[in-house]
């Protein structure tokens, strides 16, 4: 029996490798997530086209993902509407990333009143069923695309300002921030170069792991119809058209289009949680 053990010589080298480790999974699912976006752009209009000659069609290597009713290809189809997707999601994601920054770094700069009313809000926000205010919203909004990233932007920057706020006010604390305050800097000078850098991580990881919310709640509005336009090819419009003909036997038209979503959503959680690993001192260095 052999024992390992572990020699100054050997911590960088598991560190070095673990690093690696976490870059090459950074890379994996960027890449796969830009060749989704891109994809419409490389693919064409190849395959949307109905084709009754070749309607529903199991997959096979001439059609990996099927064909649906009208003999259209489950695959370009489900390619389109997952780049759509992500890219509404990525939009009203971003929206919703910067206004939750913007109020969690306004709540733990000026403090006070401020605070508290930003504070309530959250609670409000937090209180409310997700689902139901996204409907509201959306609705409100006129339904469609602007509808979607309005509802998606208003509902999702709340878990991100508290912990943009939590930050802050660890930042406020400090001796040098204090002594700002006693040379008289204002609060936004305080906040632009004393806060802002301390946040910059949390902002990208939070903005990171808001992408998979954003994306399935714009699935959930399209699939309910209160989001993208039926004649637009999006993720959640596809997986509704597919609902009425699962009962047939034709389990590919939700299954796979549903799988690619999956992978969608894992893709953007995995790389959240490989930048959080590379950014956090710990767990970078351990």
């Amino acid at each position: 029996m052999s024992l390992t053990t572990t020699t100054p010589l050997t911590l960088p080298k598991r560190r070095s490798n673990r690093r690696q480790k976490t870059l090459w999974g950074i890379a994996f699912c960027a890449l796969f997530l830009l060749a989704i976006i891109v994809s419409p752009w490389v693919m064409g209009d190849a395959g949307l086209g109905p084709m009754l000659s070749q309607r529903n069609q199991p997959p096979a290597l001439a059609h990996p993902f099927g064909t649906d009713w009208l003999g259209r290809d489950m695959l370009s189809r489900s390619l389109h509407g997952m780049s759509l997707s992500l890219r509404i999601g990525l939009l009203a994601a971003a929206i919703s990333a910067l206004f939750g920054t913007g109020l969690g770094l306004a709540a733990g700069t000026l403090g006070g009143w401020v605070d508290a009313v930003i504070t309530w809000i959250i609670d409000v926000f937090f209180s409310l069923p997700h689902l139901v205010l996204l409907i509201l919203i959306a609705f409100a909004a006129g339904g469609g695309t602007t509808g979607v990233i309005i509802a998606v932007a208003l509902t999702h920057w709340t878990s991100l300002a508290r912990v943009i706020r939590a930050e802050v006010l660890q930042v406020n604390g400090s001796d040098y921030v204090q002594l700002s305050h006693r040379l008289g800097r204002s609060p936004l000078w305080i906040a632009r170069h004393h806060m802002v850098p301390h946040i910059i991580p949390q902002l990208l990881v939070g903005l990171i792991l808001l992408f998979p919310h954003a994306i399935l709640h714009e699935a959930a509005l399209s699939f309910i119809g209160i989001g993208l336009s039926p004649h637009i090819p999006a993720i959640g419009i596809i997986l509704a058209e597919s609902m009425r003909h699962l009962s047939t036997g034709y389990w590919w038209l939700g299954v796979m289009p549903g799988l690619l979503l999956l992978l969608s959503v894992k893709a953007f959680d995995w790389l959240g949680e490989n930048v959080r690993t590379l950014l956090d001192p710990k767990t970078s260095q351990g």
